[in-house]
């Protein structure tokens, strides 16, 4: 029985969810992101990257390059349903799927042929019933191995299907730009250029011992690639790895005590999601990008999980306060991570997880308001008279 792996690519999800929503948007030049001039671009339709915009670019740079850009303002609840449709699609076909992110998964396709026929109809289907439930095209890549997969469905974006077969595997790597293998970024594209490396051809000119003695274990592992073998197969997905929240600020500041109080909103926010979503993190990390764009993080593990506002609060601020703001600061956030939802199972040799302590009172008393009366019924005093601009 042969081997296949599919990855299954939303297309520019977040723009065409604000499509399918507003049929006047549908055909236009659309991105979702900050309006303001210090805005980010999240995503943008196919019909506004003609124009060269992309996500994680300046609104500025989006504006000059279409000055007809329409700028939507994101939804991420919304977002998160129709990823739970789409997840659901795939689950109609395999047991085996991995979500990578909001908008793509892996799935198992080993044997799927004998339920639904040939590969190529697999994918068909797929597409088909995507679009049947959410509204949505998706683009499909389907390969003997991983890595491959997930070029595959880049190759025929949008509303696409590339299908690279067991007996095409090598052919297809000889001329594949090295570039386009994950994981390859910018730093080793250049040490790779050094070597006149190009493609995957090209790394096969070299043996696998010439590689890893200059790369290490990254030379072993592109090796690999080049010859099509991925040791990496599906995994069940397990659940969220961290949660965040940050904000961009209107104007950019040092002020310690505004630092503070956004670091206050952010844990709150990062502290109820936790307790929504049944998890406890063990560490927290504080994000700091500065005018000039240049970034830190800074990390800390606790000595067991929480979901404790106050104590996610309490540990940023810490973490702020062996930063130095010689420089004023852009932007401001915290996450929790390296968590396990309370309600698994342990392992007969596996020791609990301990909690730093139970949820507290005035957390479960904030929830409880806010779940019944909105998220502004109840303010906390740190918070009181502060006025979110972004």
């Amino acid at each position: 029985m042969q081997t296949w792996i599919l990855h299954i690519d939303m297309d520019a999800f977040f723009a065409s969810v604000e499509q399918l929503d507003n049929p006047e948007l549908r055909g236009k030049p659309v991105a979702v992101g900050g309006s303001s001039d210090r805005g980010v671009v999240s995503a943008a339709s196919y019909e506004v990257r003609k124009y060269g915009v992309r996500s994680a670019m300046s609104v500025v740079k989006a504006r000059q390059l279409c000055p007809d850009i329409i700028l939507v303002p994101g939804r991420m609840k919304r977002y998160q349903d129709i990823s739970r449709l789409a997840m659901g699609v795939l689950q109609e076909f395999s047991p085996t799927v991995e979500k990578a992110s909001v908008d793509e998964a892996y799935i198992d396709g080993t044997g799927l042929e004998r339920l639904f026929g040939p590969i190529e109809e697999v994918g068909r289907q797929i597409k088909e019933r995507m679009q049947e439930v959410t509204g949505l095209t998706c683009s499909v890549g389907a390969a003997p191995v991983r890595f491959l997969a997930k070029i595959a469905s880049d190759m025929d974006k949008p509303d696409g299907m590339f299908i690279i077969r067991h007996h095409e595997v090598q052919d297809f790597l000889q001329t594949l730009p090295v570039k386009k293998i994950p994981g390859v970024g910018k730093k080793l594209l250049e040490t790779l250029q050094r070597f006149g490396v190009d493609t995957c051809g090209d790394i096969l000119k070299r043996d696998r011992e010439f590689w890893q003695e200059r790369l290490g274990k990254y030379g072993g592992a592109l090796h690999d690639r080049a010859r099509g073998i991925d040791p990496n197969g599906v995994v069940v997905s397990s659940g969220a790895k961290s949660c965040s929240a940050e904000n961009t600020f209107h104007e950019d500041t040092n002020d310690r005590a505004i630092l503070t109080k956004w670091l206050l909103r952010q844990s709150e926010r990062v502290g109820s999601d936790l307790r929504r979503h049944d998890y406890r993190g063990r560490t927290v990390t504080l994000k700091v990008k500065f005018a000039d764009f240049k970034q830190i993080t800074r990390s800390v593990s606790l000595d067991a999980r929480t979901d404790n506002t106050d104590v996610i609060f309490e540990t940023a601020c810490a973490l702020l306060d062996n930063v130095e703001l010689r420089r004023a600061v852009r932007l401001i956030g915290v996450g929790v991570s390296n968590f396990d939802a309370r309600s698994r199972q342990v392992g007969l040799f596996e020791e609990a997880p301990r909690a730093l302590e139970e949820t507290s009172g005035l957390d479960k008393a904030v929830d409880a308001v806010r779940e019944r009366f909105g998220s502004q019924a109840v303010t906390r005093a740190g918070l009181l008279g502060f006025k979110k601009k972004e």
